[in-house]
């Protein structure tokens, strides 16, 4: 009894001190642990800082009259450029292309975010449906063959389809039609667009769906059939539960990549009749800052593009979380 009432006490102080060294030692630990993962991801980070945030550098020159001839080689063309500010900026939005570019871009990714991605989990439920394996897998591999074919091939086939010797226009002119032009109409440009859009990617966009379906815990479904539910009702009350973090994911993703629009597709698709309903920012950018030598103009065009992008990035996650507690970070 002496001896415990002779030791001196620890302070709180001391205490906190103690759980601060084991803390320390405790993290020195786990990195000494994780250091051969770590050494994994040297190579990422590499290509990562040289690939994407080395060319950052090249923005400089939305802010300068550019000029490749100035310099020895590009980049000190970039240090001989004379400086201009936002003049690049303002010359570029009082043109009435550019400006069509942007209400373009939004237009044509809004409609297919509101067809292709519903149309995408959709056809992953009707998929998951299916009983017999070997069909699954059948409909799964037909569906996810398109989206291997390249953009050229995919538009040179709807152009033989669609064109205006097409086997569509065929069918037309039998019933009594007029022959249409589809890819020079802007009446029909954006439909052509959304509708090959669908055909290409959605039956690759189910993938993640289906994954996300099979990671559902079966006696889910076993008690709703206890409780008489029907398929219809399962898949309301189960399956999109089931999947609605991996929903949101995929949405906020695709608001990130909402100015891209489909560069690709657009680019092999269109003509200068459909200017006004098919140009968009990359289009455009591609047009006027690489075919006419554009530089500066290009590159404030395509640091705006990825701004918007970020912020709607941002904004997406933000109303998740705030709406359905769910968000990637």
């Amino acid at each position: 009894m002496s001896e415990l009432t002779g030791r001196k006490t620890l302070s709180d102080q001391d205490l906190r001190r103690i759980a601060r060294l084991s803390q320390k030692r405790s993290s020195r630990s786990r990195l000494h642990r994780s250091l051969p993962l770590l050494a994994l991801l040297i190579p990422g980070l590499v290509f990562v800082a040289i690939f994407h945030y080395l060319p950052m550098f090249g923005l400089v020159i939305g802010f300068e009259k550019y000029d490749i001839f100035l310099g020895a080689n590009p980049i000190d063309a970039i240090f001989k450029s004379p400086w201009v500010g936002l003049k690049n900026w303002t010359d570029l939005w009082i043109k009435s292309k550019f400006r069509q570019a942007i209400i373009n871009t939004f237009i044509i990714s809004a409609l297919k975010v509101g067809i292709c991605f519903p149309l995408g989990i959709i056809l992953a439920l009707m998929i998951n449906e299916v009983r017999s394996n070997i069909a699954k897998k059948t409909l799964q591999t037909v569906m996810y063959l398109p989206h291997f074919i390249s953009w050229v091939v995919v538009g040179a086939l709807f152009m033989n389809i669609m064109g205006t010797t097409g086997i569509v226009n065929q069918v037309i002119v039998a019933l009594g039609g007029e022959t249409q032009k589809f890819f020079m109409d802007n009446r029909w440009f954006r439909f052509l667009l959304v509708l090959t859009s669908e055909w290409k990617e959605t039956g690759w966009n189910t993938i993640v769906y289906l994954a996300a379906m099979a990671g559902i815990d079966p006696e889910l479904y076993e008690a709703a059939t206890i409780d008489r539910a029907n398929r219809f009702q399962q898949i309301l009350h189960v399956t999109l539960p089931g999947i609605a973090s991996t929903v949101v994911m995929m949405l906020i993703l695709r608001l990130g990549g909402i100015m891209d629009a489909g560069f690709s597709q657009i680019l092999v698709m269109y003509n200068s009749t459909v200017y006004k309903s098919g140009d968009i920012i990359g289009t455009y950018i591609y047009r006027e800052g690489i075919g006419k030598f554009n530089w500066s103009q290009g590159t404030i065009v395509g640091m705006f593009n990825s701004l918007i992008n970020m912020l709607l990035l941002l904004g997406g996650n933000w109303l998740s979380r705030r709406l359905t507690d769910r968000s990637i970070w």
